[in-house]
């Protein structure tokens, strides 16, 4: 098994150190703050814990856990990996100054991939003796759970470095897809972002509450959500498929689209939404329902498994 430098040890990841490490690779973790990676660990052997309680993992957590090791410097996370992962905070400065650290330490045949939200390669790779050998793997927040990985070029990555990624990314338990070219936000982003600015307008627009608009997704379109996407849910929403679906919904679906101006988050609406989030939920217990969502996802994560494709 190729070994794996995990660059960054927040949340993302200690998530991407488990799931390279319940595959069976090698796993070195570093942070430049001080404490970060030993607190990573214990995530790690935490969330492994409940993995193997939901029946993901057969194998023995602290078997799982024993291939990740603290690393004490960048050097030492980078020595022999084949693949660097890199978690760093989302600010293009950082990014550069990353990427030119790895650039230099690493050998010409070993991969730098970025999991940054919404920066593209080509935005700190630029400069970069091997700028060939870069790009974004865009994980799902957590990755752990949700196994989908965007795969994000810049103009000069190679293609081959593309099709390395993919074939790691699949054969650690992922599901990669590739962006032919890069787009402000990656493709996942794109989507949830009208989706979510959509939800702001209407509890804006007066339209519905807050509650309401969440069991809108939870409780109707996240139901079929979770197991097809929207192009297979309108080829079945139509006894002719998708041409079907646009003859019989093209004019209504199309005349929405019109109404949805750009919208940038205006401050009532926020306020507004954040007041309905905290009267449901308290600040001091997002933490809690954050772990309820992660059992949540285990359990369906569990169910999808055992179902036929």
């Amino acid at each position: 098994m190729e070994r794996i430098a995990v660059v960054g040890a927040g949340l993302i990841g200690s998530a991407w150190a488990m799931v390279f490490a319940r595959a069976g690779h090698g796993v070195r973790i570093w942070d430049p703050a001080s404490g970060a990676s030993d607190a990573a660990m214990g995530v790690v052997r935490a969330r492994l814990a409940d993995l193997h309680a939901a029946g993901l993992i057969t194998e023995a957590p602290d078997a799982v856990a024993a291939r990740v090791a603290v690393a004490a410097t960048l050097e030492d996370c980078l020595q022999d990996a084949a693949h660097v992962q890199e978690n760093g905070p989302e600010r293009v400065e950082v990014k550069r100054e990353t990427f030119a650290r790895l650039d230099a330490l690493c050998g010409a045949d070993v991969v730098l991939a970025s999991s940054t939200s919404g920066i593209p390669a080509s935005a700190f790779t630029e400069g970069l003796a091997g700028r060939a050998r870069c790009l974004v793997a865009h994980p799902v927040n957590p990755p752990y759970l949700v196994p989908l990985v965007e795969l994000v070029g810049a103009p000069w990555t190679d293609p081959a470095v593309i099709a390395r990624t993919r074939a790691l990314m699949a054969q650690v338990g992922q599901v990669p897809v590739t962006a032919m070219k890069e787009t402000r936000g990656f493709v996942l982003n794109r989507l949830q972002a009208a989706l979510v600015a959509e939800a702001f307008r209407l509890v804006r627009d007066g339209v519905m509450s807050v509650e309401d608009v969440d069991a809108c997704v939870k409780d109707g379109l996240g139901l079929r959500w979770s197991f097809m996407g929207p192009f297979e849910t309108i080829d079945l929403n139509a006894p002719g498929g998708v041409a079907d679906y646009v003859g019989r919904f093209g004019p209504l679906m199309g005349g929405i689209t019109e109404e949805q101006a750009p919208y940038l988050y205006d401050a009532p609406t926020v306020e507004q939404v954040t007041g309905a989030r905290r009267a449901t939920l308290s600040a001091d217990s997002i933490g809690d329902r954050s772990a309820w969502r992660d059992r949540r996802l285990m359990a369906l994560a569990a169910h999808k498994k055992a179902q036929p494709g």
